[in-house]
Parts: structure tokens; C-alpha cells; sequence
């Protein structure tokens, strides 16, 4: 087996940067969406999904450091799929509703969750092995 960048094991980066780059999105969002004439209601929503789960994160790696064992991979588990299911739900059943707020919100929280992911990515792989 090869070894590559992959299987070289780094240490786990800081959260405060991506997190930081998140809420920089979030925030550039709101001019977009004053400026051009768009339901700020589906800003809002957007922005209080992303920071619930935020919050929701930052509980759940606060409850990791606290384990070193098997329950640790289980709150993990636990926590990525309660996020997404929370998502998924708020997002459904606004789309029922409103189409368009649900459009707008789902596009802050995506554009700020793969913000946060890529800048995640890149102190991960941006630090020396």
C-alpha cells in the first residue's frame, strides 16, 4: 500500500478559523439579499440553521474530549446524523410552505457550510504531518 497524503496522520486543526469563515459568509449574505430584493426571512433561517448547528458542534466536540473510548465515535456518529436530519426536517417542511424561503435559506447554509468545510480542508492539509 502506498503511502500518500491520505494516510499521513496530521493534527486535528483549530475550529475558529472555518468557523469564522462561515459567519464571514453568513454575513456577506445579507447585503446580497437586501441588495437584491430577496426574502430576508430565507437569510434568516439559513443563517439560524447554521449557527444552531454550530452551537449543536460545538457541544458534541466538547462531549468528545471528554471521552477516550468507543462513546466517543458513537456521539460523533450521533451528532453528523441528528445535524443533517435537523437540516433536512427544517428545510422539508419549510419548503411545503414556502418554496422560495426554502430555497434562499437552503442556499446561506449551503454556501456557508461548504465555506467552512473548504477552509476545514485546507488547515488540515495546510499543516505539516
Amino acid at each position: 500500500m502506498r503511502a500518500g497524503i491520505f494516510a499521513t496522520p496530521r493534527p486535528v486543526p483549530g475550529r475558529l478559523l472555518p468557523a469564522l469563515g462561515g459567519a464571514a459568509v453568513v454575513a456577506l449574505a445579507l447585503p446580497v439579499f437586501l441588495l437584491a430584493g430577496w426574502n430576508v426571512a430565507g437569510w434568516a433561517l439559513g443563517a439560524v440553521l447554521w449557527l444552531g448547528l454550530e452551537l449543536i458542534e460545538l457541544v458534541l466536540t466538547r462531549t468528545r474530549a471528554k471521552t477516550d473510548n468507543v462513546a466517543a465515535s458513537a456521539v460523533l456518529a450521533f451528532g453528523l446524523t441528528f445535524k443533517a436530519l435537523v437540516v433536512l426536517a427544517v428545510l422539508i417542511a419549510t419548503a411545503a410552505t414556502n418554496k422560495e424561503l426554502a430555497a434562499a435559506a437552503a442556499i446561506v447554509y449551503v454556501l456557508a457550510y461548504t465555506f467552512e468545510l473548504g477552509l476545514s480542508l485546507f488547515t488540515y492539509f495546510g499543516t505539516k504531518p
